[in-house]
């Protein structure tokens, strides 16, 4: 059995923590995770109003009693009412990304409940360890949606050796236990997966963008800044990337932004309509290089349970081999 030093801090089975993909990484998904012995996730809507976090809590702890967490995209505003209500409830772990992580973790302190700091730069990465988070997610460009431009494996490597006694948790391009076992063996305690559980039967998000991942192959992506600039999305656009799974929009205008920008309001209108409308040409489909690794929809416990055990089986057997055992 694989354990780490993320698993005796956050009291869980395998070192997994499901991406808090924003309003589809929902309470039934964090639910399933946590049961099945990682550690499941919420991921905060950007409304201002903390109702539907509230709910989502509670819904988790009906089902269970194995930790969790709820994660924030930090660079909005009016975040503040969801935050607060998270550390008021109490739940286990909360996360902060694209943004400096001091304030958040300054306001968490005394609290009890820990904080993960997401960093897509060194700079981040250095106030995260600076002002003492509990876990540092450090997230390469191979994840889906928003992500650095760094690449995943160097990105590790480096937050690793500046971390100290801190957990590094990888993410960005990690779908399957291969993928596991290699962020273990670059010293990171753990794995952050966010595109591999789109693939599952829990995830609220539409299933038509679930079969685009299934789909789609791992040069099938790309990091562009086009949904962002056209809809005014509250992401850093010098240090933040998007991945999204190519199509007729990015194609059209991926390289072309600001020709895009003279028509803004039209595209504007165009990407939420094909949002609604599930027309895979136009939305955004938010997705890592992973998904060349997927082939099918399946239950979060049993991605868990895949992945894991496919990992041990590596880490026992190939470095066996690969060292003339």
């Amino acid at each position: 059995m694989i354990t780490t030093s993320l698993c005796s801090l956050l009291d869980i089975d395998f070192p997994i923590i499901n991406a808090p993909m924003t309003g589809t990484a929902t309470a039934e998904l964090a639910t399933a995770v946590s049961k099945a012995g990682a550690f499941g996730m919420i991921g905060a809507t950007l409304t201002p109003d903390p109702s539907w976090l509230k709910e989502q809590i509670q819904a988790v702890r009906e089902k269970t009693d194995k930790p969790f967490g709820v994660g924030f995209i930090s660079s909005a505003t009016s975040m503040e009412r969801n935050i607060d209500a998270a550390l008021d409830a109490k739940v286990d772990a909360i996360s902060h990304s694209f943004a400096d992580p001091t304030p958040f973790i300054e306001q968490a302190k005394g609290s009890g409940v820990k904080v993960f700091a997401q960093v897509q730069t060194m700079a981040d990465a250095k106030k995260a360890v600076t002002a003492g988070a509990d876990v540092i997610v450090a997230q390469g460009n191979e994840a889906g949606g928003h992500t650095s431009y760094i690449g995943t494996m160097s990105f590790v490597r480096a937050v690793v050796k500046i971390a100290g006694d801190i957990p590094v948790v990888a993410a960005g391009g990690i779908a399957d236990g291969p993928g596991l076992a290699s962020a273990l063996m670059l010293g990171a305690e753990g794995a952050w997966i966010g595109t591999r559980f789109v693939a599952s039967l829990e995830w609220a998000g539409p299933e038509w963008l679930k079969g685009q991942v299934i789909l789609a192959d791992a040069d099938d992506t790309v990091l562009t800044k086009v949904y962002d600039l056209v809809t005014d999305a509250p992401f850093p656009v010098d240090t933040v990337g998007d991945r999204v799974i190519k199509n007729s929009f990015t194609d059209t205008w991926h390289g072309r932004e600001q020709e895009m920008m003279a028509r803004q309001n039209e595209l504007r209108e165009d990407v939420a309509s094909a949002s609604a409308a599930g027309d895979a040409t136009t939305a955004p489909i938010r997705a890592g290089t992973a998904s060349g690794l997927i082939s099918s929809i399946e239950p979060a416990s049993y991605i868990l349970r895949e992945i894991v055990s496919r990992a041990e089986d590596i880490l026992k057997n190939r470095t066996q081999k690969l060292l003339g055992g």
